[in-house]
């Protein structure tokens, strides 16, 4: 599933195919995703303009103007590519698993693309957003001012699973998952096995910076394409080339002064990789 990088880089990429654009066409090939489409959303979002596009945790957001707010998640294998008029790669017809198409004033078309459905594409009303059941419980930005060793504190200092799995709760920070949290970890030499309640102080203020270090660079890299996930324009991100110990089990550890190997082991039903000699 796309973590926060990959997220962040489609929202970014998506920004300059819809935002200040009205939506001249919608069409809807299938409704079954993980949430049903509205049986209104077509007349819902056409004539609209997308005012500004926005991401909070692994959702999008579309702020339209009017009352609607359009909740994009991309779920396992969901994508959205978007074309330009006179784009050689645009297609003329919907492929398998496209579910929605979307055109702008200037002949954009953006394409919902699914194979698994485990993505969804629905609307709220602007002073419902709040409550709404996708975004109503969900935890701070890691890339906000939010992030401190004090919230840290107060979030883990009863929390007696590993930090590992503590970290992929979205109801104490959004957007970190499977392959950011084993990296994350590594850089800051804590070993996923320990108990969150565990971290020191000087623990706690080093991981910080390693959430913000981690996830940053892999928004300037694109975001991390090991399976589905590409960027709105196609391109594949690169991250997955600067795995420090996601995926590279039985390899050498890669700090110089460690003669460790990397590790995989299972974590709530999650791979795990680390280095049991530098993470402690």
């Amino acid at each position: 599933m796309p973590e926060l990088p990959e997220v962040e880089t489609v929202c970014r990429g998506l920004r300059g195919f819809l935002e200040h654009h009205t939506l001249t066409d919608v069409v809807v090939r299938r409704r079954d995703l993980r949430i049903p489409i509205p049986s209104d959303f077509e007349a819902r979002l056409r004539g609209r303009t997308v005012q500004q596009l926005s991401r909070r945790a692994k959702y999008i957001l579309g702020f339209l103007d009017g009352d609607d707010v359009l909740i994009a998640h991309l779920g396992m294998s969901g994508r959205l590519f978007g074309y330009r008029a006179g784009d050689p790669k645009r297609p003329t017809e919907p492929a398998k698993h496209d579910h929605v198409w979307l055109r702008t004033e200037e002949d954009t078309l953006l394409c919902y693309t699914d194979p698994r459905r485990f993505g969804l594409l629905t609307l709220c009303p602007k002073n419902k957003l709040a409550e709404h059941p996708l975004l109503k419980d969900l935890g701070i930005e890691p890339l906000s001012a939010e992030l401190t060793p004090r919230f840290l504190s107060d979030a883990l200092s009863r929390k007696q699973v590993p930090i590992k799995v503590a970290l992929l709760d979205q109801a104490v920070i959004v957007g970190i998952g499977n392959i950011y949290a084993s990296e994350i970890l590594f850089r800051a030499h804590i070993s996923p096995l320990r108990p969150a309640s565990s971290l020191t102080p000087t623990e706690r203020a080093a991981l910080c910076p390693s959430i913000v270090a981690i996830l940053q660079r892999a928004i300037d890299a694109g975001g991390s394409t090991l399976r589905d996930y590409v960027q709105a324009d196609g391109e594949l991100g690169s991250f997955q080339d600067l795995f420090a110990v996601y995926d590279r089990e039985g390899t050498p550890c890669q700090r110089r002064a460690c003669r460790g190997t990397i590790q995989r082991i299972v974590q709530a039903a999650r791979a795990t990789y680390f280095c049991p000699s530098c993470q402690h």
